[in-house]
């Protein structure tokens, strides 16, 4: 989460860097619940997968989905498809996320809280 608030990052890379963090949070919660998604759509099921494991709102898992489309555009297509606001948009999902993950975990899977 640290490293999406570089100064002097572009937004694509700060937009990445927090998209990542905030899939790898969705992972962790799908694995302490005991599941891995399979490969094939992987972002998509992992984000999917927050409505199970967090109770994430519809509205929250849709902006997501959204990033995660706007992710492979930037990753595969065309650089210079991220505003700075979508870039802090991601970054606030993910730590939202990072707070929603590590109560659920302290609630639900206690003996996996440091």
């Amino acid at each position: 989460m640290k490293a999406c608030q570089t100064r002097g990052l572009v937004a694509d890379w700060r937009f990445n860097i927090a998209y990542n963090a905030a899939l790898q949070l969705a992972s962790a919660a799908l694995a302490a619940a005991g599941y891995e998604a399979e490969r094939a759509n992987r972002h998509y099921r992992v984000i999917h997968s927050l409505e199970l494991t967090l109770e994430v709102d519809a509205t929250t898992i849709g902006k997501f989905d959204v990033f995660r489309k706007k992710r492979n555009i930037t990753d595969y297509e065309r650089a210079d498809t991220i505003s700075e606001t979508e870039a802090e948009e991601m970054r606030r999902l993910a730590e939202r996320l990072r707070s929603g993950v590590a109560q659920w975990v302290r609630q639900n899977h206690p003996q996996l809280a440091p």
